[in-house]
């Protein structure tokens, strides 16, 4: 069995590499038969490049790597690849092969859409009104791939209006998207959580938006969800059938 190495950026806050650990034990409920190991880029162990050479040292000649990314940003574009060129030049013989990143996908919206009706967000409401909070980039596609989502969900919600926000980098931030949405009528301010796990750039978003709305709802990151595990098992499965095309055309 080709091992899943699911790599997360990693954080000093412990209950972001606890939320990767819940995840990924749901990923192997789902599939019991595939050998599934955590990694981080950064901040967390085990870092991505000990658990390729673990890989290696136990024989292995094959492993995917399925980025726990909601986005491709830095991340995605210039850590992932480079942890992995280095492992290769170290072991040719592994062949290693980069899966996509998780995000954007309807599955991570329907389970972005879950946090917020578990945190008591009713559908259709027009009082309601949306900031969909994600980390923010210098990577400019990165940030309009959240803008469309929240584009997609204004079109079809009957919320007063769904707004991005990021918690770094760039805008707009919070405060203009909770201004944006209350201009459109909203007397209620929720939060959806495009983050995978808790952090500091949720907290950021968390209190930055309970300072400007006491009242308001804020859904949990993505986490532990069953459609987002699914999603990590895709993306191995076609990294899988990718490579065994290439090995064998």
């Amino acid at each position: 069995m080709t091992p899943l190495i699911a790599v997360a950026h990693g954080s000093r806050d412990p209950r972001s590499a606890a939320t990767v650990a819940e995840l990924l034990d749901v990923v192997r409920v789902l599939n019991p038969a595939v050998d599934v190991r955590p990694a981080f880029l950064d901040l967390s162990a085990p870092r991505l490049g000990d658990v390729l050479r673990t890989v290696h040292g136990e024989g292995h000649r094959h492993a995917v790597v399925v980025p726990l990314l909601l986005g491709k940003a830095f991340h995605a574009r210039v850590d992932v690849p480079g942890a992995v060129a280095e492992v290769q030049r170290q072991f040719p013989r592994l062949s290693i092969t980069i899966g996509d990143v998780l995000g954007p996908d309807p599955w991570l919206e329907s389970a972005a859409l879950r946090r917020l009706a578990e945190a008591g967000v009713r559908p259709a409401d027009r009082t309601t009104g949306i900031v969909l909070a994600g980390a923010g980039s210098s990577h400019a596609p990165a940030n309009a791939a959240v803008a469309a989502t929240a584009a997609r969900w204004a079109a079809r919600s009957g919320w007063a209006g769904v707004e991005p926000a990021f918690a770094s980098a760039t805008q707009p931030d919070v405060p203009t998207a909770v201004a944006r949405l209350r201009a459109r009528g909203a007397t209620r301010i929720a939060v959806a959580s495009w983050f995978l796990a808790p952090g500091l750039l949720p907290d950021r978003i968390t209190s930055r938006t309970l300072e400007l709305a006491p009242d308001a709802l804020v859904a949990a990151p993505l986490g532990a969800d069953p459609e987002v595990a699914e999603l990590v098992l895709h993306r191995y499965s076609t990294a899988l059938a990718g490579s065994e095309v290439r090995q064998y055309a």
